[in-house]
């Protein structure tokens, strides 16, 4: 009787969804998307320089979203954040390339669409940071197409392009745009060389966009175009020297536009032909397509529908995060409202441009490193290479740049403080996994997401966290009772966070760190060695460091241990074989901690 009633139930399901896929009121749902754009290289944006015909088409005929905004500026957290609907450090996919589990209760996106009969494709790029999880597409990969489905059924296809990809400026081509008409960011240097990166990106982005052309041709000759809403985006910005994997204007904000056919109008949230001023996050994207589907929303998204019969009121704030990028580890967090961009350095003792190997394979920023060791940067250039301070504030509109920080100023205190509650509302909202060291993040998820860690006050009392790090990070200097405090706390990520605060502390708290050079936690250990060799403790901190390269311990924590040796000064010879062994740990191309010790033996 059981097996009776399931082969009935399943019936009804299948007869459900070819009725469904009939529905000729449902519309198809095509996603062209560039890599590393950002809004400012696009014509209909306001840049004479961009060649973009197609966009600036759409745009016309669509509705441009004037902020909209990416979870993060860098791609792989930024496709986890778009393909679950919630914000990577919420699952503790914030890491770049981490690939850790996803919760058993969590699917992605377009499996809801294809419950309800949609024909879902993806061509051809993933990185979601994890695993694509069955049951998401119907066909992924460089094969796949919309035309591949049954006939009358709707579609969700995808297509993305990647010739406006950062390592697309990896080696110089024939430029097409003269350099000598581009606009040098006031934070580069303005060289021949910066010029050519800059210009041979405006040939790429126009590039891409004549490969969507092709894509939007192919509707139209398919007959589908009038049948079919259009969302052309960027995953997030670049692609040059603090664009790409910086929380500023031009890391984050990439163009949006999109297009409702006239029978679909009833749909959009504008006429066509309009600009909308709402803030739109990545993490909207998800729930605005369901929403367009008619297909009801699960109640893990953490965007919200921002088109369709489930639209949704645009929220004051936006944010985005930034975590490990690459070999290289930081924390930040940024909020806007569209003017004002605040940006919260959890770690401001680190530098704005820290090494990473792939980035250094540009022009740009080979050369603004040359220049900086000539003594050739002028002050704004030369903050590149220099710690930051724990709060930035900047005015988008008067400072595009993002190069006046504005958090000291008087005049501005009160949208300081508006925005930092703005942050700290959202770190809460989805409980940000980010305020745990990565080696103590993986250790206490062990093979299961994150996500139950982060979402378990008693082993993750992140309220309680975020006041002791604001305490320790946002006064003059560190009070000595907060210090002792959280060296002695029970939780080892708050000891983590008071290791590191000591840095801003006089040398002579370096004794009294003694007793965390033999903390149970490695991050803690290693923050504490790291902080004691800053206050000429070397001599304490070389053994714990060396301890944490061998290779039964975790990439991670090794990762972390060679981040910290690459900040410190005379690294002692003794050091070098411990360092050189992690470069046979492991095979893959994405082994961080080898790219990681060898550009540290290129310093030795």
């Amino acid at each position: 009787m059981k097996t009776l009633l399931r082969l009935v139930a399943c019936s009804l399901l299948v007869l459900a969804a070819t009725a469904r896929a009939a529905d000729p009121a449902r519309p198809n749902i095509l996603w062209v998307v560039t890599e590393d754009n950002s809004a400012t290289f696009v014509g209909a944006y306001g840049d004479p320089l961009a060649r973009t015909p197609h966009f600036d088409r759409l745009a016309k005929d669509g509705i441009l979203y004037e902020r909209a905004y990416s979870t993060s500026a860098v791609c792989a957290p930024t496709r986890a954040s778009i393909i679950t609907g919630m914000f990577a450090p919420s699952l503790g996919t914030q890491h770049m390339r981490s690939n850790v589990p996803m919760p058993s209760w969590l699917r992605y996106f377009p499996s809801y669409l294809r419950a309800a009969g949609y024909y879902t494709t993806n061509r051809a790029k993933t990185d979601y940071n994890a695993a694509v999880l069955p049951g998401t597409w119907d066909q992924n990969g460089p094969e796949a197409h919309y035309r591949n489905r049954a006939p009358g059924q709707p579609f969700f296809a995808v297509f993305n392009f990647n010739e406006s990809h950062e390592s697309s400026l990896h080696k110089r081509l024939p430029l097409v745009t003269d350099p000598a008409r581009v606009r040098v960011p006031a934070y580069l240097p303005d060289t021949p060389e910066v010029r050519a990166d800059l210009a041979q990106y405006y040939d790429r982005v126009a590039e891409a966009d004549r490969k969507i052309g092709e894509i939007l041709a192919q509707l139209e000759k398919d007959g589908l175009a009038e049948d079919t809403i259009i969302f052309y985006y960027s995953d997030h910005g670049g692609a040059l020297t603090r664009g790409k994997r910086f929380l500023y204007e031009n890391g984050t904000h990439p163009p949006l536009t999109v297009r409702f056919p006239k029978k679909f109008q009833s749909l959009a949230p504008g006429a066509a032909g309009s600009r909308s001023t709402e803030l739109v996050n990545w993490v909207d994207l998800a729930p605005t397509v369901l929403s367009l589907a008619g297909v009801p929303a699960p109640e893990f998204f953490q965007g919200r529908a921002f088109a369709g019969p489930a639209r949704a009121a645009a929220p004051e704030f936006t944010s985005s995060f930034r975590d490990r990028m690459d070999e290289r580890y930081d924390l930040s967090r940024a909020v806007t409202d569209g003017r004002w961009r605040y940006i919260r350095n959890y770690r401001p003792e680190l530098p704005t441009l820290q090494h990473i190997n792939y980035l250094w394979l540009m022009a740009t920023t080979k050369e603004a490193d040359r220049l900086r060791v000539a003594g050739k940067l002028n002050a704004t250039q030369l903050a590149l290479f220099e710690p930051r301070p724990a709060e930035q504030l900047f005015d988008c509109v008067a400072d595009p740049d993002n190069v006046r920080n504005l958090a000291g100023d008087p005049a501005h205190r009160a949208t300081l403080e508006r925005l930092r509650a703005a942050n700290r509302a959202h770190l809460l909202r989805i409980r940000d996994t980010g305020f745990m060291p990565e080696p103590i993040l993986r250790e206490l998820s062990g093979v299961e997401s994150p996500s139950k860690v982060g979402r378990d006050d008693q082993a993750y009392p992140l309220a309680r966290i975020l006041d002791v790090v604001d305490r320790l990070q946002l006064s003059a200097s560190p009070a000595p009772a907060d210090l002792k405090a959280a060296w002695t706390d029970p939780l080892p990520s708050i000891r983590f966070w008071g290791a590191l605060a000591a840095l801003r502390a006089p040398q002579s708290v370096a004794a009294d760190l003694m007793p965390l050079l033999r903390d149970t936690s490695g991050s803690v250990r290693l923050a504490a060695a790291f902080v004691m060799a800053r206050h000429g403790r070397a001599d304490d901190a070389w053994p714990i460091l060396a301890a944490a390269l061998v290779p039964s311990q975790s990439a991670e924590l090794r990762l972390e241990a060679l981040n910290y040796i690459t900040n410190l000064p005379n690294r002692p010879a003794s050091l070098r074989p411990a360092i050189a062994a992690n470069m046979k740990v492991g095979a893959s191309g994405e082994d961080y901690a080898a790219r990681a010790a060898a550009y540290l033996l290129t310093l030795e």
